[in-house]
């Protein structure tokens, strides 16, 4: 898993929220306070220390433990269920998606085949230039479209590298919001619940937005790639310079409510709307369904050299009404460099003083 992770802000200006509330600690949900434990006998196999008893994973076949700041690539939160060490689990680098332009059409579900995108490309590069030339006054910076990579061969390569990393963890792609039986229905995703209100997104920023979904549909992706990171997992790397206010994608998955989702031991769960009636605030779910989001590293917002590294906004905008979850480059970002964003807003309920 990536990891990795705004300042305070007024209620009337941009809103960053990464994550909602960090969940319960495996040793408060089942063993009541962390106080009451020993674990004398217990020490981390990284750091030979036996402090943060709370913190400590211990292996269901070898016993050992491991503190999971301490593992690499580290866990963000107790996982549920059995858990088994790195020596016993023998985790290997993920396997490749096959570089094969009929596997990667069907995998994302591509409109048109890749051949024809390089005409696509001129013209949707064409559309952006007319777009850019438009006066740009400081009070009112418009969003960019992302500029993709203008090789057809190298846009395969980029999303095989998505399609590897989607994979590897059991994600179906997808890159819209989704509404599932048994979750929260679309109808609760208003924006006017919003407590202290939600930005809207302006109409022409609308249209970039609108302009990277189709050119998504039409197998033009973000230039970007997806690489495995021994230290922090699947991490996301810039393939081309990126321009200042460049949407990058936007953060997708299922949409539930917040109440079911309290006890879930998901780690890429991402605030959608913070309702005024808590009741009906909502999530997003992206560990069975989702994008490139999901791999993008949070930064260390306890460290100035983590603070330093952000490179990415997470922003939430009512866009017609409804709350949607974009990811933006709040600086010019160069080639190969990788991209972090807060995992918190101004709640900053997420522990991330352990993130790389």
């Amino acid at each position: 898993m990536a990891v990795a992770s705004s300042t305070t802000m007024k209620k009337t200006a941009m809103v960053l929220r990464r994550r909602t509330q960090a969940p319960k600690r495996y040793s408060d949900t089942i063993f009541g306070d962390e106080d009451d434990l020993d674990f004398e006998d217990v020490s981390c196999q990284r750091c030979g220390s036996g402090d943060f008893g709370s913190k400590l994973l211990l292996c269901d076949k070898c016993d050992k433990g491991y503190h999971i700041f301490c593992l690499r690539p580290i866990l963000v939160s107790i996982p549920k269920g059995a858990w088994f060490c790195p020596s016993c689990s023998n985790i290997k680098k993920p396997q490749l998606f096959p570089l094969v332009q009929t596997k990667i059409v069907d995998f994302f579900r591509i409109r048109r085949l890749l051949e024809s995108t390089e005409r696509l490309s001129q013209s949707n590069i064409k559309k952006r230039k007319r777009a850019s030339g438009l006066a740009m006054p400081k009070k009112k910076r418009k969003l960019l479209a992302f500029n993709p990579t203008e090789d057809p061969q190298r846009r395969l390569e980029q999303m095989a590298s998505l399609a590897t990393a989607l994979e590897a963890s059991g994600t179906e792609y997808s890159n819209e919001l989704t509404y599932r039986p048994g979750m929260a229905p679309r109808s609760a995703n208003s924006a006017a619940l919003e407590k202290g209100g939600m930005q809207v997104l302006p109409k022409e920023d609308i249209e970039s937005l609108n302009l990277c979904k189709r050119m998504m549909e039409e197998g033009e992706c973000p230039p970007l790639m997806v690489v495995f990171d021994p230290v922090e997992g699947f991490t996301v790397q810039a393939d081309r310079y990126i321009k200042d206010l460049t949407i990058i994608t936007e953060y997708v998955g299922d949409v539930d409510y917040l109440n079911n989702r309290e006890h879930d031991d998901g780690d890429s769960m991402m605030t959608l709307l913070h309702a005024s009636n808590p009741s009906k605030s909502l999530v997003i779910c992206p560990d069975k369904r989702g994008n490139i989001a999901r791999f993008v590293n949070g930064i260390n917002n306890f460290s100035p050299d983590g603070k330093k590294k952000q490179n990415v906004k997470c922003a939430r905008y009512d866009v017609n009404g409804e709350c949607r979850v974009l990811l933006i480059a709040n600086r010019d970002i160069r080639k190969g460099e990788k991209l972090y964003y807060d995992y918190n807003g101004y709640e900053h309920e997420y522990p991330t003083e352990h993130f790389v």
